[in-house]
């Protein structure tokens, strides 16, 4: 593999594992199981347990009976960490997936997957500013660094969400560089078997643009569909009425005070791993899903449409599928339940950026603004401080006034999120053809 990073490599690569570090370290001394923490992977981990004991996952009181069984339950846990371990909704595909950690100790099992996780993360964090170093390496190293130096909750909590994440970045890479095919198919299978709503709209692109990339995009779907084939057969042989417990654990982790409703009044809206769509916008102003989620896929959708459009047109070309991916990734994470982690896939947007940089120009600055506010305000440090300043001056939401200095201080997030999107569809569809030549580039950074 051969890397096209230049610039101060010394210097570039000492702050790279700085802010690297920072993450890693700082999210792992977050983690110690008696506080609650690696919940993320704690569920996975004990819901597979509980499959391989023959019980039903999907059957909190069946989940909840191996956890304690196996000394996972503290008397210190929160009642929301312990909800989010022991109500399970994962997809089946997880298990096979989770499989050979869970014949494994916790501790032993554990181990395995944080050195597999920071090896991922750091693996994609250079695979996305190789991308973006050939158009400008000081940019991209700039807003990596920003990225993983906030991504402590990732590691804190050992959600799933950091190796799909992970493993895009490492397809979207492959597919772009055309280097190691087999492996970015693999990759990309494996995410949309595990995370589809984290993964889907990446896949979707490159079935879209034709070529060579649909054609892989194509072949990955073979992963999931085995992973999905063995997950159906294993589950539905231990639990036959799993998908009704899946479903009710859906429900009941979506409704009004549960872990996994964007209102306000959720328990974690307050938290730094805060829901980061754009029906957390909405519900500060509605909190009813009536309202919140049509009006989401409205303004996601006709985004989108524009999106597929354009992808549909022109032809295939390495700096066009930068506008594509920057455009799609923040609408992936707008338009359905993502949180705060899942939004570290904004590594797959950088390269654009840099693209766009090094043209020089008003266009140039408004994407380096776009992109610096989109990955710092889904940054964990930030909202961290967001959060306790909101703590401190005690808001609330009734009325107007009380609503909007909510929404600017604990949804900026889904707000840069959002004129990041709008942003990149806008230069999606404003460059025609971005490899026709330099001058295109250099008269979009002066227009």
């Amino acid at each position: 593999m051969t890397l096209s990073i230049s610039a101060p490599r010394n210097a570039g690569l000492a702050l790279f594992l700085l802010c690297s570090g920072i993450s890693i370290l700082w999210g792992l001394t977050l983690s110690p199981r008696t506080s609650g923490g690696s919940s993320g992977f704690q569920a996975v981990y004990y819901g597979t347990r509980c499959l391989l004991e023959h019980h039903n996952p999907y059957d909190q009181s069946e989940l909840d009976a191996v956890y304690h069984a196996d000394g996972g339950a503290y008397p210190n846990e929160l009642h929301s960490v312990h909800e989010s371990i022991t109500l399970y909704v994962n997809l089946p595909t997880t298990f096979v997936f989770l499989a050979p950690l869970a014949l494994l100790p916790y501790w032993a099992a554990h181990a395995i997957w944080m050195v597999l996780l920071g090896a991922l993360f750091t693996l994609a964090a250079i695979l996305a500013l190789d991308l973006g170093a050939v158009y400008s390496p000081n940019v991209s190293l700039f807003l990596v660094c920003i990225l993983v130096a906030n991504a402590e909750i990732i590691f804190s909590s050992g959600n799933t969400a950091g190796i799909v994440v992970s493993l895009c970045v490492v397809a979207a890479w492959c597919f772009l560089k055309d280097q190691f095919i087999p492996v970015g198919i693999l990759c990309l299978g494996v995410g949309l078997a595990i995370k589809p709503h984290d993964v889907g709209l990446v896949w979707l692109y490159f079935v879209l643009a034709g070529g060579a990339y649909r054609k892989r995009a194509l072949q990955s779907l073979i992963v999931p569909i085995v992973l999905a084939l063995s997950a159906l057969l294993w589950v539905s042989h231990v639990a036959p009425h799993w998908i009704e417990d899946w479903r009710a654990n859906l429900t009941a982790i979506s409704a009004p005070g549960g872990i996994n409703q964007p209102g306000p009044h959720s328990v974690t809206s307050d938290s730094p791993d805060m829901i980061v769509d754009l029906q957390a916008v909405v519900s500060v102003f509605k909190d009813d899903p009536r309202v919140y989620n049509p009006a989401s896929y409205l303004v996601c959708g006709a985004l989108l449409l524009l999106w597929v459009v354009r992808s549909f047109k022109g032809p295939l070309t390495h700096r066009r599928a930068l506008l594509a991916l920057a455009a799609v990734v923040p609408l992936t994470i707008l338009v359905t339940y993502h949180r705060a982690y899942d939004a570290k896939l904004l590594l797959i947007t950088i390269p654009a950026c840099a693209m766009l940089w090094s043209a020089g120009g008003r266009v140039a600055r408004i994407a380096l603004l776009m992109s610096t506010a989109a990955i710092a305000l889904t940054a964990d440090i930030p909202l961290a401080i967001l959060v306790i300043l909101a703590g401190k001056l005690h808001i609330g939401t009734d009325g107007i006034f009380p609503q909007i200095l909510t929404v600017l201080l604990l949804r900026s997030a889904p707000l840069a999120l959002l004129a990041m999107a709008i942003f990149y569809v806008w230069a999606y569809l404003r460059l025609p053809d971005p490899d026709a030549g330099e001058h295109l580039i250099e008269a979009a950074g002066t227009s």
